[in-house]
């Protein structure tokens, strides 16, 4: 009787280890990680609305092109360390590409 009672409460507390990390990675076909904070809790690129899951800014599919949205975020919200879509990452070289639009911060812009 005491092992299963102890069994319940070690399985209760899985589940729950595990909902909770489930509940700290942002979920979203589009996943925009800042390098910075950010204050802004949603943005919208063109017809795309974002809003922030825990320090990154998700989204649903939306009409345009993958590199573009990612263009988009990055000018709004400065440069990004991560960009997945579809659950799929970014390699550096997209990224690179994707931060070229990004907003560069003021003691960045006097160094060039």
């Amino acid at each position: 009787m005491i092992r299963r009672i102890a069994s319940a409460i070690v399985a209760t507390a899985a589940i729950l280890a595990a909902a909770g990390v489930q509940a700290e990675t942002p979920t979203g076909y589009y996943v925009a990680t800042p390098v910075a904070k950010v204050e802004k809790t949603r943005l919208i690129t063109r017809s795309t609305l974002w809003s922030q899951q825990n320090g990154a800014f998700v989204a649903a599919r939306a009409p345009e092109r993958d590199t573009v949205l990612c263009q988009l975020v990055a000018r709004d919200v400065g440069g990004l360390s991560a960009f997945s879509v579809g659950g799929k990452a970014y390699d550096d070289a997209q990224l690179e590409k994707c931060n070229g639009k990004a907003k560069l911060p003021a003691q960045n812009v006097a160094a060039n």
